[in-house]
């Protein structure tokens, strides 16, 4: 019945990698998926970093409810963070679950932030992911590799 994928299959939808550095926002022991979290710290070989480091990360692990505040706020500080080619993993609740994010919301909040929604798909049984990245980011120059 569940569309989610296994936690590694999600992993690597999300292009998680070995040794990458991720910034995790939003988490909340309530109601965040701790199968997902250990997945992507078994894969990187990393603890999350949290809002008080100061490093660059790959990749930020955005869990956001609606009611949590300033969807644009909070991509454009985590913005800060990434590396150039970087990108925001939005997770959100999925239809029927508390805190569901309307999908109009990410729409409008992305280009706002300065960003570009790439993807969405089910992650877990109640969060679906949605990549965002810099409008910058995927240029044609980075093509000519």
């Amino acid at each position: 019945m569940n569309s989610a994928q296994a936690p590694a299959a999600t992993v690597e939808r999300l292009g998680i990698k070995v040794d990458q550095l991720i910034l995790e926002v939003g988490f909340d022991q309530s109601d965040c998926d701790q199968i997902i979290r250990d997945a992507i710290n078994a894969k990187t070989g990393n603890k999350f970093l949290d809002a008080t480091s100061q490093e660059v990360v790959d990749a930020v692990i955005l869990w956001w409810r609606d009611g949590d505040g300033d969807l644009v706020d909070e991509l454009v500080d985590a913005l800060t963070y990434l590396t150039e080619d970087g990108a925001i993993w939005l997770f959100t609740p999925k239809v029927g679950r508390a805190g569901y994010v309307e999908s109009s919301d990410i729409q409008d909040a992305a280009p706002t932030a300065g960003m570009s929604q790439t993807t969405s798909f089910s992650a877990c049984a109640d969060w679906s992911a949605t990549r965002l990245i810099a409008r910058h980011a995927g240029s044609n120059k980075k093509k000519s590799k």
